[in-house]
């Protein structure tokens, strides 16, 4: 098991992690995704775990089914315990957004994941997230066509 910075949220069953400083806005973009219909895994610290051919993601007991809302709070949250994770997803600047990204992944224990780097605070965000998971569905290897593969 290993512990990584980053706020996890399960969308129709899939994980998807939000990665990111502190501040860089992986509680609000999980926010409006949970607003959405996604359901809270764990919020600014996320436990990952390997289970045959998958990553699964569950919260540290600590502080599963609570999100911290800057200016608001530290607030109960309905959540689930585990999801596996099938997105990572980088939050960065607006700028370094690029404009038509090679395809990259991010490999845990040996499993590797589409990664892609968003903007969080851009309105589209949450709706580019759930576009990206369709397109796994619609196009398995869509994450991996370049072959290139950053580790943990």
């Amino acid at each position: 098991m290993i512990r990584v910075h980053g706020t996890c949220i399960a969308l129709s069953g899939e994980g998807v992690l939000l990665r990111g400083p502190s501040g860089s806005g992986k509680s609000d973009l999980a926010l409006r995704m949970i607003d959405g219909g996604a359901l809270l895994v764990a919020d600014d610290q996320t436990e990952l775990r390997r289970s045959g051919d998958a990553v699964i993601a569950t919260p540290p007991a600590a502080i599963a089914g609570r999100i911290e809302l800057r200016g608001v709070g530290i607030l109960p949250c309905a959540c689930i315990d585990q999801v596996r994770l099938c997105l990572v997803v980088d939050l960065v600047v607006p700028g370094a957004v690029e404009r038509l990204p090679e395809p990259r992944s991010q490999s845990y224990f040996g499993c590797p994941l589409p990664l892609l780097a968003l903007a969080p605070f851009e309105a589209s965000a949450p709706a580019k997230i759930r576009f990206a998971l369709r397109q796994l569905h619609d196009a398995p290897g869509w994450a991996t066509a370049a072959g290139r593969e950053d580790v943990a």
